[in-house]
């Protein structure tokens, strides 16, 4: 039996994730609900749950002011939020699920869905430190939380020189010439790289700008890189790249 607790503000937000709980409650007990930080981080310390369900904001606090402040992170965290704000980008860097309020039943069910195996492979307290890391630092200094087969790997997104699509699968380029296999597409690294000086300049390969050595002219061009990779720019996304360097 998983043991959950709520930590949110406002009475109808925890009463929305009591009902969406109701059908799990064979496998979920929901041990208690609590409208403060310093409550909640009683209660997470006093009752051991393996789940939170922790608002962004909480009066003039946050659920970040909570996870600073608990002894242990041996628990799985899915975060509410009212808001689509900078905190977002360091959930999905942070391999930690979030959910916007209202909350939808669908989003609410994935989520509960993907939680045994998460909290099966007992990677809590990496992902709240990445995820603590994140909301601290600049795009350049974040961490970016990769799923592989043994498990989940933590790396600084200026340690990536480049993403490359295998099929369904994309292989990362490192600056320690390491290559890691990840079974995301190239395009859901696209999205999360977006605002870190990533540049997507074929179908096949989204390079970090920083990284680039050279640009030869060509019908589309090439790039080379500092690990002196040499890759294609396409020429549908020859303009938008010289744009992006200039």
């Amino acid at each position: 039996m998983i043991k959950a607790i709520i930590i949110d503000d406002e009475q109808h937000c925890i009463d929305r994730v009591e009902k969406l709980l109701k059908p799990f409650e064979d496998s979920i007990s929901l041990i208690g609900k609590f409208s403060t930080v310093n409550s909640g981080i009683k209660a997470i310390d006093n009752l051991n749950p393996d789940v939170v369900f922790l608002d962004v904001q909480i009066h003039e606090k946050t659920g970040f002011d909570v996870l600073m402040e608990v002894n242990h992170h041996a628990f799985e965290v899915i975060f509410t939020t009212a808001f689509e704000t900078f905190a977002v980008q360091a959930f999905k860097f942070s391999a930690v699920d979030y959910l916007l309020k209202p909350i939808d039943e669908d989003d609410f069910n994935l989520a509960i869905k993907k939680l045994n195996s998460k909290i099966e492979s007992k990677d809590f307290t990496k992902k709240v430190n990445a995820l603590l890391s994140n909301v601290s630092k600049s795009d350049g200094q974040k961490k970016i939380t990769i799923p592989t087969i043994d498990g989940l790997e933590f790396l600084e997104v200026s340690d990536i020189i480049r993403c490359e699509a295998d099929v369904n699968y994309t292989n990362i380029f490192t600056k320690d010439s390491k290559k890691i296999m990840v079974s995301k597409t190239l395009k859901s690294f696209e999205a999360l790289l977006a605002n870190c000086n990533f540049f997507r300049v074929h179908n096949s390969h989204l390079i970090n700008l920083d990284y680039i050595k050279k640009y030869t002219k060509g019908k589309g061009g090439y790039v080379t890189l500092i690990d002196n990779s040499v890759i294609e720019v396409s020429t549908r996304r020859k303009e938008d790249f010289l744009k992006a360097i200039s």
